[in-house]
Order: structure tokens, then sequence, then C-alpha cells
């Protein structure tokens, strides 16, 4: 009887332990369908500001961000979590200093706006996430 109540509690352990581990959610800067899409959304905006020249989709942009919070809440992540990863100052920065880096990946000076502009033509040209979320005026 005592080895059954043994195994029995240990056998309840061990399934807490799962569920907890189920439960556990990464931050969402470490999910890349949230982080990443919510960069490109940030590129294209700052690059909408910047540049004369290009003007941003904005119905097709909050659609854009409706759907990164929808497939967030169908990862698990509630609407608190969602709210206090967009709203995080800390969060705003690492994105623009990621922002900062992909655009000189491009070998382009991301507060020149002519650099922005020719990012900015050049991501709609190749229909990118960034270019789907610009036009050209």
């Amino acid at each position: 009887m005592r080895l059954a109540t043994v195994g029995l509690v240990g056998l309840m352990l061990m399934l807490g332990a799962v569920q907890v581990a189920a439960d556990a959610k990464a931050p969402l800067r470490d999910v890349p369908e949230i982080d990443d899409n919510m960069l490109w959304a940030g590129i294209a905006l700052r690059i909408s500001e910047e540049c004369g020249e290009i003007d941003a989709r904005w119905l097709k942009g909050i659609n854009f961000l409706w759907s990164i919070k929808k497939q967030a809440n169908a990862l698990g992540y509630s609407d608190d979590e969602i709210n206090a990863y967009r709203k995080s100052d800390a969060e705003k920065a690492r994105i623009e200093a990621r922002g900062e880096a992909y655009v000189k990946s491009k070998g382009l000076d991301p507060g020149d706006a002519d650099d922005l502009c020719s990012l900015g033509h050049a991501e709609i040209a190749r229909n990118s996430v960034i270019g789907t979320l610009l036009k050209a005026k």
C-alpha cells in the first residue's frame, strides 16, 4: 500500500511538473513570429514618418497589427501580456535598435531620410513584409 501511495504521489508530481512546463511561455520578445513582425511594422512606420516619398498603408498596417495580436492570443498569451510587451519602453528601445541594425545591414544610415527612402522603395519593390505596409506617393 505504501509503495502504491509513493508511486501515485510521484506520478502526480511528475504530471504537475509537465503541466507547469506546458504553462510556461517564453517572453513575447523571444517568439520570432511575434517579435519579427513587430520589427517589420516598426521599420515601415519609421520609413513612412521620415520619407516624404512614401506613405504607410494605414488600414493594412492596423490589420497587420491585429493579426499579430490574434497570433499571440492563439499562442496562449493574454491581452495583458501582449499590452505589457507592446507598451514597454525597454521593448520599444530594443525593437528600435533591431530596426537600426537592419537598416545598417543594408549598407544604409538609419538617421538619413534619403537612405530610409531608398530602403522603403527597395522593400516595396521586393514586396517584403515591410514593403506591403508602404506605398510610394
